[in-house]
């Protein structure tokens, strides 16, 4: 492991990026000096280390700083004391290394300069300096340039994903407070109702004169007892955000639900249930609810499958036959909902009459 992180560090200089290396390769074979046509040997040589600090240029600026101040100290080959100020000044901006390095390589040139011509008169001296300073000062100042316009960009794109962070609090909090309204007003108001209803069914159950009545209103107490149990969960949700799923339906209670529904449907489902997303448990498991809903409503006392099968595909089919009475109530907005909950998990429903007169519902979602 140790010499596994060794080699990573050793090869740290270069980021993966095969035309930034390609640029790097240019830069050293072009500023080094390697192609001079009249150099000696150790010229050579020298040119070749050169080379290779330009290379790791960016992993290494300093490195490749101070090897360039050995041909411009033998006044060689100026070029590539340009690149590695232009490189250190566009890594480290302005601070004083900067300017340290800067200076000791602009103070070597100018020093190599009047050691190699000696005796020379102040204006070829000032000019010689001036011009020495100018080929220096440019390729730093233009990474000085490139420093701060990358800081401003990043600031910039800083302060843009700060904004979007900042909008999307305060679109999540005017949420939560709409979803908090609305939990309100069910509360105070369906929440209420279905109470009110569900006390009355049960008055009526002890007060009525024949059994049908008192079967009838037992009915009702319980529905609107499970439709209120049904809200409070609802308005837990809408109070303390969709995270709080914990406690939704999902594909493993479809059995529970098939059994509270009654002796007359019969439910085919895998002993071993496979693994499926939230979504798509609940959506299933709404289908085979509103679907068992509507063959009480519309298709009393007739016969009732549902057959959930699994595959590539999650499929969950609810068939019901011809009920006792017709039923002239259309389906209403639970097919809407039974669409749209299935659309949102990613899959699709089909529903149609029978050849029999019944009615069957065939929702196909993803695993």
């Amino acid at each position: 492991m140790r010499e596994l992180l060794d080699r990573e560090h050793l090869l740290s200089w270069w980021d993966g990026k095969v035309h930034r290396l390609l640029i790097d390769l240019a830069v050293a074979l072009t500023f080094s000096g390697v192609f001079s046509g009249q150099a000696t040997p150790w010229e050579y040589f020298l040119y070749s280390a050169v080379g290779v600090a330009l290379l790791v240029r960016r992993r290494f600026p300093l490195v490749t700083a101070g090897t360039s101040l050995v041909p411009v100290a033998l006044m060689l080959h100026p070029a590539p004391a340009w690149v590695a100020l232009y490189t250190y000044a566009r890594r480290h901006g302005g601070a004083p290394s900067t300017w340290v390095v800067g200076i000791a390589i602009i103070a070597t040139g100018v020093t190599a300069n009047l050691v190699r011509y000696p005796g020379q008169e102040l204006f070829p001296t000032l000019l010689s300096i001036g011009v020495n300073s100018a080929l220096y000062t440019v390729p730093a100042m233009l990474g000085l340039w490139l420093h701060q316009r990358q800081a401003l960009v990043t600031a910039a794109r800083e302060r843009i994903e700060r904004a979007e962070r900042e909008r999307a609090l305060l679109t999540g909090r005017a949420v939560t407070e709409e979803r908090r309204r609305i939990a309100r007003e069910l509360h105070d108001v369906i929440a209420h109702r279905a109470s009110v209803m569900s006390l009355q069914a049960g008055a009526l159950t002890l007060h009525a004169k024949d059994e049908g009545t008192a079967h009838t209103a037992e009915i009702i107490r319980e529905n609107s007892a499970k439709a209120l149990t049904e809200l409070r969960g609802m308005l837990r949700v809408l109070r303390e955000g969709p995270s709080d799923l914990s406690e939704a339906p999902a594909l493993a209670d479809i059995a529970q639900l098939v059994r509270e529904t009654g002796s007359g449907v019969r439910l085919s489902m895998p002993d071993e249930l496979p693994e499926t997303t939230g979504s798509t448990g609940r959506a299933a498991y709404r289908v085979v609810q509103e679907a068992l809903t509507n063959a009480a409503q519309h298709a009393p006392g007739a016969s009732v499958s549902v057959v959930v099968e699994d595959g590539d595909e999650l499929r969950a089919t609810i068939t019901n036959g011809p009920g006792a009475q017709a039923s002239t109530a259309g389906p209403g907005y639970g097919l809407l909902g039974m669409r749209e909950r299935v659309a949102l998990a990613g899959g699709s429903l089909e529903v149609g009459q029978t050849a029999d007169g019944g009615f069957r519902v065939a929702a196909v979602l993803p695993r």
